[in-house]
């Protein structure tokens, strides 16, 4: 059963802060409705018990005057709509049970004295009672008194629907003002892209949207100028010890009688890479300016396999996407020449499959190295993670290959992820959107 609600419970704030309003309102009319109808049997039943008993007590009365023959003729003259007479018939049913109906009988039954009530049953399921009365002579006269409903006009039924509607149609324009702001605030979230570049929500509307969107922007402006500052100063660290790396590089060159001179020039590339990382990955979180372009995919595919085949590398490709896609041309090439070269370091070739899968498209580079412990999947995609044992046989590389990779992949609106294949080897999947797609065959 709860299981069944919470598929039935609205997603969105505006239809379940809809759906609770309505849902109340509409039970504050079943309430107004029902002590209305309360009030009307209440008011007929006071009407009933302060005047039908004394008239027809006055016309039995009547009819116990006239002669016997001419009772008949005075039945419908002294008929109402709720009670009539007759002279035949039979009380052969109990008496009624409802509360309402047995006192409606027993006020009755005593507003008939001196005759005497002889018997009293219920006619079926009705609102109605048939009373066995001895006349002064003696005879038996039958008296049908009936409960008259006073029924709800048709117009107050529509009244309070019409209210429902009007109160509904208030409410979801109430609860619109309050969640439209904050679908906006949503927006500019997810436009915060990897980038962080700020993206102003507009300052306008009631006093607490207005509040909350500067609070939003200059939230925006901060983090914006502390990621920016922090990759200046990455940059920069980076780009400036190019110079005194080089240099160091060029003394131990001239330097030909110099002990472990080779281990100096490792350790100074190692440097140098490292330093050549830190810069690209600065840049990458900076952003990039490059457009967007329509591209196909298999053929950027086919071309990156081929450049790697020419080279004598073992990469392969396996599949097809068959469409175009929006995307940064320089940037999603980038991302494939990463994990193409992070399969071929770490497990010796690299196999590229591609195709079409729930409404994505996916783009797999697998290979046939040891994999990535299953709890560090994730963490390999952080910047400066290196696994030193279990990927990498001699070095665990810089750190930063992945980590960019994984920062382009969210600027393209697609995402990237690890998992280790049953047969062995790592599999590295990048998902983009195909909702900017279009099919070129």
């Amino acid at each position: 059963m709860r299981a069944l609600l919470r598929r039935l419970w609205p997603t969105t704030l505006l239809a379940r802060a809809m759906l609770l309003v309505v849902l109340g309102m509409a039970l504050a009319q079943l309430l107004t409705y029902a002590a209305i109808r309360h009030e009307r049997g209440q008011t007929l039943m006071n009407l009933m018990l302060s005047g039908v008993e004394r008239d027809i007590a006055s016309s039995v009365a009547i009819l116990d005057r006239l002669p016997a023959q001419e009772r008949p003729a005075w039945f419908q003259r002294l008929e109402r709509p709720n009670y009539s007479f007759a002279l035949e018939g039979a009380v052969d049913t109990p008496p009624p049970t409802a509360p309402a109906l047995a006192r409606f009988a027993e006020v009755v039954a005593k507003a008939l004295q001196p005759f005497p009530v002889l018997a009293v049953g219920q006619i079926g399921q009705s609102e109605a009672v048939r009373m066995q009365v001895r006349l002064g002579d003696g005879s038996a006269l039958y008296v049908l008194a009936r409960r008259v409903p006073m029924p709800v006009a048709d117009w107050v039924t529509w009244l309070l629907l019409a209210q429902l509607l009007v109160l509904a149609a208030c409410a979801w324009a109430g609860m619109r003002l309050v969640t439209r702001p904050l679908a906006r605030l949503a927006q500019a979230a997810d436009r915060l892209g990897p980038d962080l570049r700020p993206s102003p929500v507009a300052e306008g509307g009631p006093a607490e949207v207005a509040q909350a969107a500067r609070a939003f922007n200059a939230m925006q402006r901060r983090i914006a100028g502390t990621v920016q500052e922090r990759m200046q100063i990455l940059a920069a660290i980076s780009h400036d010890l190019q110079t005194p790396i080089t240099r160091m590089r060029l003394r131990v060159d001239l330097a030909d009688d110099l002990p472990d001179a080779d281990r100096f020039r490792d350790d100074l590339e190692a440097m140098r890479t490292l330093v050549h990382e830190g810069v690209s990955y600065a840049k990458t979180l900076q952003g990039s300016d490059e457009p967007l372009r329509r591209l196909d995919l298999d053929a950027l595919l086919r071309s990156l396999v081929n450049d790697y085949a020419d080279t004598g590398r073992p990469v392969t490709l396996a599949g097809e996407a068959g469409i175009a896609i929006a995307t940064r041309p320089q940037a999603l090439r980038r991302i494939l020449t990463n994990l193409v070269d992070n399969a071929l370091k770490y497990g010796e070739r690299a196999e590229v499959g591609v195709r079409l899968q729930a409404g994505a498209v996916l783009v797999e580079v697998c290979d046939a190295g040891p994999g990535i412990p299953e709890d560090q999947l994730a963490a390999v995609l952080q910047p400066f993670y290196r696994l030193e044992g279990s990927r990498n046989r001699e070095t665990g590389g810089t750190g930063l290959g992945l980590a960019i990779a994984h920062q382009l992949a969210l600027s393209l609106g697609g995402a990237l992820a690890l998992h280790n294949r049953p047969e062995g080897g790592l599999c590295a999947s990048l998902r983009l959107p195909t909702s900017t797609t279009e099919n070129t065959r």
